[in-house]
């Protein structure tokens, strides 16, 4: 009996060692930041100013401003990135909206694209007020016709600053319910919920959008299963337009910038134009 008391407390030993190690290091698992940003002509963006802004804990976040030809203000987009890379890696995304008469925002939140920070859920809330701020404050820039664009992470941010801002219109391409359900979707072994300390709860949050709602999922994406974007976009009650790429991924061009949906956000936005 001893033997197996020992052996049964080393188990629990190394279990509890495991889960420590995961929940000190799961903001390291859970963001992928890219610091190097290459300059806006060398990856094909023309019309476009550097920026930079301050939150409202002190920190000074970079971003790109690109204009799009004819009169201001226009429509103008303020994008939400992913868990990864930095605005650099949004430059297809802006360059089409850019051809389509549209002002896009370009930022990273802290840790992001050389910012300084450590990325956190209530950092990235911090840091999308402080660029909503900055936008509205633009004389280029007609405040009540800002839409949003989240992309995946992004999703819940914007979801979670149209609450307290409104835009104009919101652009969710391959949004969650909540991190806890895509990490539980990824992670069956672990007890995710309870570990978790960056939420991300967006389907708490997306009922309260009145805004008209435009939601972008890839039926084969792999990170952010179609089922769970089809259960947030179930549970919001906007006005709201539902686009399946039936064969994109998540990371497949289709979902960066591809035509068809380029050609949705461009339609969607259209009535603000």
């Amino acid at each position: 009996m001893s033997r197996l008391l020992i052996i049964a407390a080393g188990s629990v030993a190394v279990v509890a060692a495991v889960l420590t190690l995961i929940w000190t290091m799961q903001r390291r698992l859970m963001y992928f930041p890219i610091g190097g940003v290459p300059t806006p002509g060398e990856i094909g963006l023309s019309d476009v100013e550097p920026v930079t802004f301050e939150t409202t804990d002190g920190l000074r976040l970079n971003g790109w401003f690109v204009a799009a030809a004819g009169p201001s203000p226009r429509v103008t987009v303020l994008v939400f990135n992913g868990n990864a890379g930095n605005r650099a890696h949004r430059a297809p995304l802006a360059a089409a909206l850019q051809h389509h008469g549209l002002q896009v925002l370009l930022v990273d939140y802290r840790g992001y694209g050389g910012n300084l920070g450590t990325p956190t859920e209530n950092g990235f809330a911090a840091d999308s007020r402080a660029a909503h701020a900055y936008l509205a404050a633009r004389p280029d820039v007609d405040a009540s016709r800002i839409a949003y664009f989240g992309e995946s992470l992004g999703t819940a941010v914007a979801i979670d600053l149209a609450v307290e801002h409104p835009p104009a219109a919101i652009v969710l391409r391959s949004p969650f319910t909540s991190m806890a359900d895509v990490g539980q979707f990824h992670y069956p072994f672990l007890p995710v919920r309870l570990l978790l300390r960056d939420r991300f709860a967006a389907i708490d949050h997306i009922r309260r959008i009145r805004v008209p709602l435009l939601v972008i999922a890839g039926g084969r994406d792999q990170t952010v299963p179609i089922e769970n974007s089809r259960r947030l976009y179930d549970a919001a009650v906007a006005p709201k337009t539902l686009l399946v790429l039936p064969n994109a991924d998540h990371n497949d061009d289709e979902l960066l910038a591809g035509e068809e949906m380029i050609r949705a956000i461009v339609n969607f936005l259209q009535p603000l134009a």
